[in-house]
């Protein structure tokens, strides 16, 4: 939706009266009091384990009066139980949100009083930067953002608890606001009353497959450093997803991951359909006022088996000139991306190259800090520094182009950020890493590490076993490889041997044909009229489906599969496929992509055109508009043909008119007029709309009409054309010579396949 229909939501939003603030004493632990919440929709919970100085606060915020998730541009915004759903940019929205809320009183001495609290997923990097998109979507929201009716915030220091409880508009008296809060209250304190019994949890036996295989890891760091040698980037991050069946409590697996390895920015978020838990020890961005920082970690190594391997592990880490220049080149980039929001010359590195401790490894931390320009908000500042530089590379944008390439899954929370931007200028969010996700009963996390140019490809993936050991040994998993296999084609956002390629048996793709595929001419490295191709792909999926069309850029992807079969120099037909596959496991579609070296069909046969033969079976079917997977009847009328030693089958309409061939578009030429069969249902041709494109630009007149079969039968010059033969003139139907002009068909296919007047 336009801003307008935005400001018309705002509107029957409340605003933000006052914040109720009191202490209270608490009678057990923390994260025992927020059990009371975890199997609550919206509970978000923020613990802070290890006594580090960014290990200050606990906060619980629960009972959400504001909701809001959105995917790609279309967000949902869910108000006291209404729902609405606006297209928007996301970043807009919650600055809006944050304006129509926002608290002038900031003397309160606590980090937040009200606000919002959930996730960004990494995935709303193209929501900021225009960047490939071609892996596996988790069909998860790119942002989950709740704003709650309970804040619990302890001070660790102190070991004071305060809650908050925001004051809204819509209680218009005095009366009605104490009402409303000793209501909320005394929710609060009744689930409190009661101690939660711990539940328990556990994963399939067959323990966690992996996204790659330690070959096609360590395949991938070589290619990193390929690019690095080509001087694309300085450094890159490389991931590797673990997956798994999950059963039972996923608070209980937080509560496990807490007692095993209490890390600064532990968080749980119960967002409904999924829910997060991470262990992540890295602060993304702090804001306090004008006051902003950031926290790259960059440097890992185990923690030694004895006191004396520990010590020395630290110094070998912190004398290693590798993880030397990996944190200082982030460094540089986390500066120069304060400095794009930050007053000039505020931006200072009060730390570097800190060694800190935690369960299972050393990390090197620097600390960055700078002074928000006037004219800046939380939002600026998000959008200016996400995602974080430490888990994505330097230069970003191109260090995010190669992780789109190499990494088949999206990444959704791995990498993103969890934690509150506050209605009073405040903002702490962490980097998600060490984060699992629970959806569906499965289990998914992801561990990686930077690369740069003298990483040693098995250290590597060593390393991502370590950093992912907690989790792993909470969920008592084991990783289940993959087999190598040849690159040829691109299935499910990744690249795989094309003979290994395949479709669920139960998926309605392979079983009712509910499916599109699209095949497009390239000819060496040119890929002729792939806008009206995906134009066409997506808006049949629309259509059919009644759903929003997988998010692919299918140039990357085709260009990718070009490389990795090294037919850049080649003439091809590239078939992309996009399938309905819902499976227990949350996967909802099939994507492929296909290439083979293609000879042009009048080559095989060594003929100068095509014998058409009328097919027995009209066809009269909604599903003709679109090139969907239900493909049989086509599939027969081919074969009829063969059968009757013609090359293509003429498909009738019911009232005998013509309407195609059994592959492609056709079409007669008499004196300067143009004549197109039509069809209540009939494919949308992409080359037929640029024929005739070409043929009105050279003075042609177009019509369109029913064409009885022996009437068109009669017509000189009739033609086929569809995306791989180009134009291609007809020499019999049903055995009778049709009169062509030699001319016709060489003039369409000269401007058809002109690669210099291809956009």
């Amino acid at each position: 939706m336009n801003g307008l229909k935005m400001n018309e939501l705002l509107k029957h939003l409340p605003y933000l009266k006052d914040v109720h603030q009191e202490a209270i004493e608490l009678d057990r632990p923390f994260e025992q009091i927020a059990a009371s919440f975890a199997r609550d929709i919206g509970t978000v919970l923020l613990l802070s384990g290890s006594n580090l100085d960014c290990s200050r606060y606990h906060i619980l915020a629960v009972k959400p009066w504001l909701e809001v998730c959105s995917k790609q541009d279309l967000l949902s915004i869910k108000y006291m139980g209404k729902q609405t759903h606006v297209r928007h940019d996301p970043f807009s929205v919650i600055q809006a949100l944050l304006d129509q809320f926002k608290l002038n009183n900031t003397s309160l001495d606590l980090p937040v009083h009200a606000g919002l609290f959930g996730y960004f997923s990494y995935d709303l990097k193209d929501r900021i930067e225009k960047l490939p998109r071609t892996c596996m979507d988790t069909f998860l929201p790119d942002l989950c953002l709740y704003a709650p009716s309970i804040i619990l915030v302890q001070d660790k220091t102190t070991d004071q608890t305060r809650l908050c409880i925001p004051v809204l508009s819509d209680d218009a008296s005095l009366k009605q606001t104490d009402e409303t809060i000793q209501n909320i209250k005394n929710f609060f304190f009744a689930r409190i009353k009661k101690n939660v019994k711990r539940k328990s949890f556990s994963i399939d036996g067959s323990g966690f497959k992996s996204s790659l295989s330690k070959p096609e890891y360590i395949t991938s760091v070589n290619k990193i450093i390929d690019y690095l040698r080509a001087g694309d980037i300085y450094q890159a991050n490389l991931s590797q997803r673990f997956e798994t069946g999950f059963s039972g409590d996923s608070y209980s697996l937080f509560l496990d991951l807490f007692e095993r390895n209490p890390a600064s920015f532990f968080s749980y978020i119960h967002a409904g359909d999924h829910t997060i838990v991470s262990t992540s020890p890295e602060r993304f961005i702090k804001q306090e006022g004008r006051c902003v920082e950031t926290r790259p970690i960059k440097g890992t190594i185990a923690r030694g088996s004895t006191k004396e391997q520990d010590r020395e592990n630290g110094v070998k880490l912190t004398q290693s000139k590798k993880d030397d220049a990996e944190l200082t080149m982030i460094v540089d980039l986390m500066r120069n991306d304060l400095s794009r929001v930050t007053k000039h010359g505020s931006v200072i590195v009060k730390e570097h190259k800190r060694l800190e401790p935690y369960e299972n490894v050393f990390h090197l931390v620097s600390i960055v800090k700078g002074e928000l320009k006037d004219d800046k908000t939380s939002v600026d500042f998000l959008k200016a520094t996400f995602p974080g530089g430490s888990i994505t590379g330097c230069p970003k944008i191109r260090s995010m182009e190669i992780i789109d390439e190499l990494e088949s899954v999206n990444r959704h929370i791995y990498t993103g950020s969890i934690g509150y931007i506050s209605f009073h200028d405040t903002m702490d969010l962490s980097i998600a890493i060490r984060t699992a996700t629970i959806v569906n009963d499965r289990v998914f996390f992801s561990v990686g590490g930077g690369i740069v140019y003298d990483s040693d490809p098995e250290k590597e993936f060593q390393e991502t076993l370590d950093k992912g050991k907690t989790l792993m040994e909470s969920l008592s998993g084991t990783i289940k490889k993959k087999c190598t296999q040849k690159l040829k084609a691109w299935v499910d956002g990744k690249i795989i041997n094309q003979d290994q390629a395949s479709v669920s048996a139960t998926s309605h793709g392979f079983q009712y044909g509910a499916g599109l595929f699209e095949t497009i001419r390239v000819d060496k490295g040119t890929i002729f009229r792939l806008k009206d191709h995906v134009l066409r792909l997506n808006r049949a999926w629309a259509d059919l489906f009644s759903d929003t069309p997988p998010d692919i850029t299918w140039e990357d992807v085709i260009n990718l599969l070009i490389r990795e079969n090294k037919l850049q120099d080649k003439l091809l037909a590239i078939k992309i496929l996009v399938s309905k596959d819902e499976q227990e496991c949350g996967k909802k579609v099939f994507l492929a992509a296909f290439a083979r070296k293609y000879t042009h069909r009048l080559e095989i046969l060594d003929k100068k055109g095509l014998d058409l033969v009328t097919y027995s079976f009209s066809r009269q079917s909604p599903i003709a508009d679109y090139k969907t997977l239900n493909y049989l009847y086509y599939d027969q009328a081919g074969r009829f043909a063969k059968a009757h030693d013609a090359d293509e089958a003429i498909i009738l309409n019911p009232d005998l008119t013509v309407s195609e061939t059994n592959t492609a578009s056709i079409l007669a030429i008499k004196d300067k007029t143009v004549i197109i069969p039509e069809s209540d249902h009939v494919l949308d041709g992409v080359t037929l709309k640029s024929v005739l494109t070409i043929l009105s630009d050279k003075g042609y007149d177009i019509r369109k009409k029913r064409m009885p079969k022996e009437k068109f039968y009669s017509y000189p010059n009739i033609i086929l054309t569809n995306a791989l033969i180009g134009a291609v003139k007809v020499l019999t139907i049903d055995g009778e010579k049709i009169e062509q002009d030699k001319e016709i068909c060489s003039m369409i296919n000269e401007q058809l396949f002109d690669c210099e007047l291809i956009s």
